[in-house]
């Protein structure tokens, strides 16, 4: 298994357009990623929308909720995660 730090020392023997190359490849991988990972939190949303687990709401009537949430004496005690209290969520 190639470490972190052999892969740099690998890189760091391209020429600098092929290390512009790499970091642009990675670049749009991660982007990939990232879009695959929005679209799975898409679909469970959706999923949990259409079973009745979720409501759809105004933006205000989110940012109002939330305001509520933040300011509550018993925010500190819980992680920003941990969201079993917050209506709909």
């Amino acid at each position: 298994m190639i470490t972190f730090e052999n892969a740099l020392e690998l890189v760091s023997q391209l020429s600098r357009e092929q290390q512009e190359l790499l970091a642009d490849i990675i670049k749009k991988r991660a982007a990939e990623v990232r879009r695959l990972e929005i679209m799975e939190e898409y679909r469970e949303a959706l999923a949990e929308y259409r079973t009745g687990n979720l409501k759809s709401m105004s933006a205000e009537e989110v940012i109002s909720e939330l305001n509520s949430y933040l300011e509550s004496d018993s925010v500190s005690e819980r992680s920003i995660t941990d969201c079993k209290d917050i209506p709909n969520c």
